[in-house]
């Protein structure tokens, strides 16, 4: 039975299963091992690693510290491990992945739909699953949690970032307000106003209050919302001024109740990248999703641009 040290290879996946669910029959799941066969396992792991890996912590387990590296070792090494054993390239049709994304909410509504469509006519037996930005979104790119970031800002400079394409800002603004009849708002008009702010996960500021700042300018935020499609529907309801992407706005359709302004250059535009962690740069099922989101983001409809 092959080893590495004092550990047996054959616990490396159930080792892998237990680091990453933190949870003995979740792991066992993941594994496709009974639930006595992970507890064996572990204990296995225990004694040849003299560490106990998983230590309970309130309502559940926690990392030892020794197991946290481990865990980092671990997701940058079984993905090359997994490519050379394997002596099939990679077959999007009869692959059954299961790959984890992060977004916004304006990624889920403007990307998602011709990534949904590309993705299943090509793999139709694997799976997607798509969760909203969050604090801590690059540190679960880290520890293998998501596979792929959707994200108008740059990750950390570790990290692979690509651009897929930019957008317009423009401001929305309820159909009463006093600049709902011009077609576009000067800076002096836009910083006396009250603002909505979008402030999504843990991006930081904004990168409209960034770009004032440049010129030594600051805008007046009355209301903050987790999503651009809150920022929308709040703007009809207030006197407040919501700064979005021009193709959310337009992907919404037709709102009676608020109008659309070109927004002061100085916003600036708005540019979308996936990131993801240079760990999978070569792993073919994450190349083929990348070139998926490729796809997408290329054929996005511009009619609407003028």
């Amino acid at each position: 039975m092959a080893r590495l040290g004092s550990v047996d290879l054959n616990l490396l996946l159930p080792l892998a299963a237990l680091l990453e669910e933190r949870h003995v029959s979740r792991a066992a799941a993941r594994a496709g091992l009974s639930q006595p066969a992970m507890s064996r396992a572990l204990g296995r792991l225990r004694e040849a690693l003299g560490d106990e890996l998983l230590v309970r912590a309130g309502g559940g387990y926690a990392l030892t510290p020794r197991a946290e590296r481990l865990h980092r070792e671990l997701a940058a090494v079984l993905p090359r491990l997994e490519e050379l054993v394997s002596d099939a390239p990679f077959s999007p049709h009869d692959a059954a992945e299961t790959f984890r994304v992060t977004g916004t909410d304006y990624a889920a509504e403007l990307l998602g739909p011709p990534v949904f469509e590309r993705f299943f006519a090509a793999s139709p037996r694997s799976q997607l699953r798509f969760a909203p930005v969050h604090d801590g979104v690059f540190d679960d790119l880290e520890r293998g949690r998501t596979h792929l970031i959707f994200r108008a800002v740059e990750g950390p400079g570790r990290l692979r970032s690509e651009v897929l394409f930019e957008d317009r800002s423009v401001c929305v603004v309820a159909a009463g307000h006093p600049l709902a009849g011009r077609a576009r708002v000067g800076l002096e008009e836009y910083l006396a106003c009250r603002h909505i702010e979008v402030s999504v996960g843990d991006a930081g500021e904004p990168a409209v209050n960034r770009r004032l700042r440049v010129g030594g300018d600051d805008r007046e935020i009355a209301l903050t919302v987790p999503f651009f499609a809150g920022a929308l529907r709040a703007a009809a309801a207030t006197d407040l001024v919501a700064t979005l992407p021009r193709r959310l706005v337009v992907q919404q359709g037709d709102r009676p109740g608020v109008r659309v302004l070109e927004a002061p250059p100085e916003v600036g535009p708005l540019t979308y990248r996936m990131i993801w962690h240079p760990r999978l740069e070569d792993d073919p099922p994450h190349r083929w999703l990348r070139d998926v989101v490729r796809d997408a983001a290329a054929a996005l409809d511009h009619a609407s641009e003028p």
